[in-house]
């Protein structure tokens, strides 16, 4: 059986060229995911775009006619007539007002391949064209991004210089979570994930004696093999935690004062703060208690019994999508640094075990091969989460890691791979900025949210339509992809469309350089077993490549520590940061002058948390779903089958659900004053009391008359379109504060499944 990747896995299918019949999990795979079965349950989904469609008040009124988006239909053009509009309005638009008016708007998301990575061909196109708004840092990393380079340096080498699986399975003996070591998560990949590892080390790591700790509000965002005993602080006063536990550590002298002088800078400023000498509140365990509800004496005991083990911190990706996210990934690295042990086999931090599949696998010795993008000419853009602020205030000024930023007039937005109505929050507010620009072009494969809200939506085709390589980020399994069927529909890929796009403009050559796919795979693929070979590693040439089911990339160091040539010695292997070491008082933060993100890291109380007054009374965690990846196949069977009433689960403790006179499978009502949604109930004990959970990536679908109440359940009609910080401007998805009440009405029909008024065949 042909073998294929994505995101979520590698499969094996069985086709008749025209549709899979059937896919199952690579057989290499040790554990393989079940949202695999969402890809060909999908593929001829009555949602699939199969023709470009233009929204009928864009064809009638041409360019600035937004208010129609997400309610007119569409008519169904030719392609020739498609590409004479959008190239038209591309011509109009940058001959009249610049680059510095159109938004390239992406996510990085839509395929596994590399060659086929929308990110790239779209940024490749405008940049053929002249530039584009680009969208800085991302919705999944945001505030971490911004603050770890200050604090420890780059990012991206954080996470694939991460200690291995391996190391942890043979030398960790206390591996505490903040926010979960998620089994879902740890199952998917950018750019793909062949083998999955970090069950079987969790597995050997218990059997060895190892201890899991989840400080979490729920208690199943975890593998069950780790046994891992469960805290559950109130959401939102992890920082507090973390504060008690180096407040015990310092006022016990089991704070390792060498490292902390030789590979750190800033603790003594930070020092009197954690004391409360400079505000009279010292942090410790019984002023902890009181906002996270954790038990002091059980604080004196874990920090106890973190200076007593090979401790291993890992951060949750989903600690840094709050208001002040930045805080507990700064107090996370502060702990390890107190406890001595980073840079040592098994100790130290790491920010994302259990947030995606790449964390914990030894880096390789290069990436494989990819699309380039160009250079972008144009100098301005945002925080990728300020993009409704950008489109409601042009001109407006705002703070963004140290600079005062101006977000600039967009005319035109163009999407290709991601959906904003999945991942951006206050998705009414979302909504109305989308009527500002002129026009909206997106390319997609299904009727999602994104594209009823375009002008015009070019068919794309799935990934297993066409022929692309893949290996995801850190992973030495580099997949051969040929396509397995035929395109449905009408649907081209998106390098056929920019070619067609780029050729009309004028710039046919300088974007496709004279190649189809396969001669740019084949180039590629040349230039990089050149660029191996060079280092004296050899690779097979791309034939044999092509009709292999995988090859290796190989690793540097299967044994990888994180930080442990920094350890061994700071002056000779220096962090990337303004002192080269670690800093625990970031004198560069310090002069940016925020007073939501100071010099050192801090508690700072959210503005929404159950710890406040405010009249909603139960805390939402909207984390990644189960049965999919973010909102992608959102209709396949998987995901399908775990909907309660048609709607997404909302999961809430026994105890809430009496209070409110709910049982399981009610449809229920979310609301705050942001917005409203259904979802179906489904009481868990694996919830804190006070708690509800409604993953995101439902595809969102407004009321006709209420764009604030979503029927499907994406929990964004209810999250705050407010900045982590003034540092990083990152998203803060992951909190809101809620009430929740049974649904008594009729149950309104889901809509947003089925395909959107489309007028066949005309063309006016």
């Amino acid at each position: 059986m042909p073998t294929h990747l994505t995101h979520w896995g590698a499969f094996e299918a069985e086709t008749d060229g025209r549709s899979l019949t059937s896919v199952r999990p690579w057989s290499g795979d040790p554990d393989p995911r079940d949202i695999i079965h969402n890809v060909a349950s999908a593929q001829h989904h009555p949602t699939r775009v199969l023709r470009p469609a233009v929204r009928l008040g864009w064809l009638e009124n041409g360019p600035g006619s937004g208010s129609g988006r997400g309610t007119e239909p569409f008519v169904e053009v030719s392609w020739e007539r498609a590409i004479d509009l959008v190239s038209g309005e591309l011509g109009r638009v940058y001959a009249e007002h610049g680059p510095s008016a159109v938004y390239g708007g992406s996510y990085g998301w839509a395929s596994a391949g590399r060659f086929h990575h929308a990110q790239s061909q779209i940024h490749r196109f405008l940049n053929s064209l002249g530039g584009y708004v680009a969208g800085w840092s991302d919705y999944s990393f945001g505030a971490s991004g911004i603050l770890l380079p200050h604090v420890v340096g780059n990012a991206g080498a954080i996470m694939a210089g991460a200690t291995s699986w391996d190391v942890i399975g043979r030398t960790t003996d206390l591996f505490l979570s903040f926010g979960g070591l998620s089994e879902k998560n740890s199952g998917i990949n950018s750019g793909g994930i062949g083998r999955n590892p970090a069950r079987d080390a969790i597995r050997r790591s218990v059997a060895r004696g190892c201890r899991f700790i989840d400080i979490s509000p729920l208690a199943d965002d975890t593998y069950a093999e780790a046994k891992a005993e469960w805290i559950a602080p109130l959401p939102g006063s992890d920082a507090a935690l973390m504060l008690a536990l180096a407040f015990v550590l310092d006022a016990e002298d089991l704070a390792d004062r060498a490292f902390l002088s030789t590979h750190c800078v800033g603790f003594d400023q930070f020092l009197p703060y954690l004391r409360g000498t400079v505000d009279g509140v010292p942090k410790n365990p019984s002023w902890a208690e009181r906002l996270t509800t954790v038990p002091a004496d059980r604080i004196v005991r874990l920090a106890r019994e973190m200076a007593a083990s090979r401790t291993m911190i890992n951060l949750s990706w989903s600690l840094q999508r709050q208001q002040h996210g930045e805080q507990p990934i700064w107090l996370g690295v502060t702990l390890a640094a107190m406890l001595g042990q980073i840079g040592l086999p098994g100790g130290g931090f790491q920010h994302g075990y259990g947030a995606t599949a790449e964390m914990g696998l030894p880096k390789r010795v290069t990436s494989a091969p990819s699309f380039p993008q160009g250079r972008n000419a144009e100098t301005s853009g945002i925080p990728v989460a300020r993009i409704v602020d950008m489109l409601l205030t042009p001109g407006r000024e705002i703070d963004f890691d140290g600079r005062r930023i101006t977000l600039p007039k967009i005319e035109l937005i163009y999407w290709a791979g991601g959906n904003p109505f999945h991942h951006h929050q206050d998705l009414a507010r979302l909504r109305r900025a989308f009527t500002k620009p002129a026009t909206v072009v997106v390319h997609e494969q299904f009727w999602t949210s994104t594209a009823r809200h375009a002008d015009i939506v070019l068919p794309a085709t799935m990934t297993m339509e066409r022929d692309d390589y893949g290996a995801g980020r850190n992973d030495p399994a580099f997949f051969p992809m040929p396509a397995l069927t035929e395109p449905a529909g009408e649907a081209r890929d998106d390098y056929a469309i920019f070619s067609a796009l780029a050729e009309k403009l004028g710039r046919g050559e300088s974007f496709s350089e004279g190649r189809d796919v396969r001669g740019w795979l084949r180039h590629l693929y040349d230039g990089w077993r050149n660029r191996l070979a060079e280092r004296d590693i050899e690779v097979v040439d791309f034939d044999t490549f092509w009709s292999s089911e995988n090859i290796s990339i190989p690793i540097v160091d299967k044994d990888q520590v994180l930080f442990s040539e920094f350890r061994r010695d700071p002056g000779a292997s220096p962090l990337p940061t303004a002192s080269g070491k670690i800093e625990i008082y970031s004198s560069t933060i310090a002069g940016f002058g925020y007073d939501d993100c100071p010099g050192h890291p801090v508690w700072i109380a959210p503005d929404e948390w159950l710890g406040s007054s405010g009249a909603h009374q139960l805390h939402l965690i909207a984390n990644q779903p189960r049965t999919r990846l973010h909102s992608q196949l959102d209709i396949g069977d998987t995901s399908q089958k775990a909907k309660v009433a048609g709607r997404e689960p909302l999961r809430m403790h026994p105890e809430d659900a009496t209070a409110r006179g709910l049982s399981d499978g009610d449809v229920v009502r979310l609301h705050n004053e942001r917005g409203s949604c259904l979802a179906g109930l489904v009481v868990s004990d694996a919830v804190r009391r006070g708690v509800v959970q409604l993953s995101a990536g439902a595809w969102y679908d407004p009321d006709p008359d209420d764009p604030s109440f979503c029927r499907h359940g994406n929990p964004n009609v209810l999250t705050a379109d407010r900045p982590a910080s003034s540092l990083s401007q990152a998203t803060t998805a992951q909190h809101a504060l809620v009430e929740v009440e049974k649904w008594l009405g009729d149950v309104p029909e889901v809509t947003v499944t089925t395909r959107p008024p489309t007028l066949l065949g005309a063309s006016p």
